[in-house]
């Protein structure tokens, strides 16, 4: 087992070719070692270079809301009344802590998502 850290895309390339040819090793055995540890090469690897930013608040809000087939007024028991509902989806407003926690226990989106900086329209 010859491991060494990915520094290129070449060296990504490779290590995930070896991960296919690794992927029927059984736990436990060298190879099945290996595989576990060119796995977490390529994680650290790829959060590194690949990473996904967290979405802009009010983009994650709207998609979840479609995937849960909900409507704007599903979100005053969340937000407060429909006039701020309005004013937080049309970025007039930024949300407080006490709607990022809502939101997040309701909705589950992602705490993470909610706090994200973003821009008010005047």
């Amino acid at each position: 087992m010859d491991i060494k850290p990915i520094k290129t895309k070449k060296d990504h390339a490779q290590t995930l070719k070896r991960i296919e040819a690794l992927m029927t090793a059984k736990p436990n055995t060298p190879q099945g070692d290996e595989l576990d540890i060119l796995v977490t090469l390529v994680e650290a690897y790829e959060a590194k270079h690949y990473a996904i930013e967290a979405p802009d608040p009010i983009v994650a809000i709207q998609h979840r809301m479609e995937a849960l087939g909900m409507q704007r007024k599903d979100l005053e028991p969340l937000l407060g009344s429909k006039s701020r509902v309005s004013e937080i989806l049309n970025r007039k407003r930024k949300l407080t802590m006490e709607m990022v926690r809502n939101l997040h226990e309701s909705m589950q989106l992602p705490a993470e998502a909610l706090i994200q900086d973003y821009a008010v329209r005047t």
